[in-house]
């Protein structure tokens, strides 16, 4: 399997992830060329993604899907709440039926060689979802833009070789920043988005031997800071398990451009 991050931060997210026959994004919130850039970067070919799986409607995470589906004839995934939601906003009509497929949550999907689980998340949008990708005994999770983790969660996230863990701000720079007061309590709710010490609380609860990369994902360009989330995470991972020295990759993912490409 191979996993990238082709951009990754509250202006825009696109994961790739794909094996010799298979490949698919995981959101495409950013413009069409930067997608067709980035899987350059990479040596994949726009016409070769069999599909792009939909976390949620926010603009950060579909602005490209209607140029990829227009471009490439590009298969949409999402759960029934999201797919609606994406029509709406499609107001020049670009998508049809055709391009959408519904995925329910803890149901498997087989995409070529890929099987795609989507799981339940916390966040305010119509029906959102996070997905676990598998190919044999590999696994790549991703989780962000969400409010809490639990057991479930947890749960679907075990057992990963990679992880994108949403890593989005720090408390005290989101307190003291310029954001309107509700804006804040958005965030800092439920349904918004964790902090550099709650995605180092969850990172805990997933280290195993199986796990060689984790990406922070997802960080907040006004209330957040690529070192500051690096070391946050790594101090909050020593508090609780003691750990020192990472028994794994850790890198934050770029906003702006392709992260390190993860071949496992």
């Amino acid at each position: 399997m191979r996993v990238c991050s082709i951009a990754s931060g509250s202006s825009g997210n696109c994961i790739y992830i794909g094996d010799e026959n298979t490949n698919i994004l995981i959101d495409a919130g950013i413009s069409r060329k930067r997608i067709v850039d980035g899987l350059a970067s990479i040596g994949v070919a726009p016409e070769d993604i069999d599909g792009i799986f939909v976390t949620h409607e926010h603009s950060d995470h579909i602005q490209g899907i209607n140029m990829m589906v227009k471009m490439f004839d590009t298969p949409v995934y999402a759960t029934a709440g999201t797919l609606d939601a994406i029509r709406f906003k499609d107001k020049k009509g670009v998508i049809s039926l055709q391009h959408l497929f519904e995925v329910h949550p803890d149901e498997n999907i087989n995409i070529g060689t890929l099987n795609i689980t989507p799981f339940s998340i916390s966040h305010d949008a119509a029906d959102p979802v996070c997905y676990t990708v598998e190919h044999g005994k590999k696994k790549v999770s991703m989780a962000t833009d969400l409010g809490f983790y639990n057991e479930y969660i947890v749960e679907h996230l075990s057992g990963s070789d990679v992880l994108l863990i949403e890593a989005n701000h720090d408390i005290s720079m989101l307190e003291s920043g310029s954001y309107p007061y509700h804006l804040k309590c958005r965030i800092l709710s439920e349904y918004g988005h964790l902090s550099n010490e709650a995605s180092g609380s969850l990172i805990c609860k997933l280290i195993d031997k199986k796990l060689k990369h984790v990406f922070l994902a997802h960080l907040s360009k006004e209330n957040n800071y690529p070192e500051l989330a690096y070391q946050a995470v790594k101090c909050q991972i020593w508090e609780e398990m003691g750990i020192n020295e990472l028994p794994f990759n850790m890198a934050v993912a770029n906003r702006d451009k392709p992260s390190e490409l993860v071949v496992l």
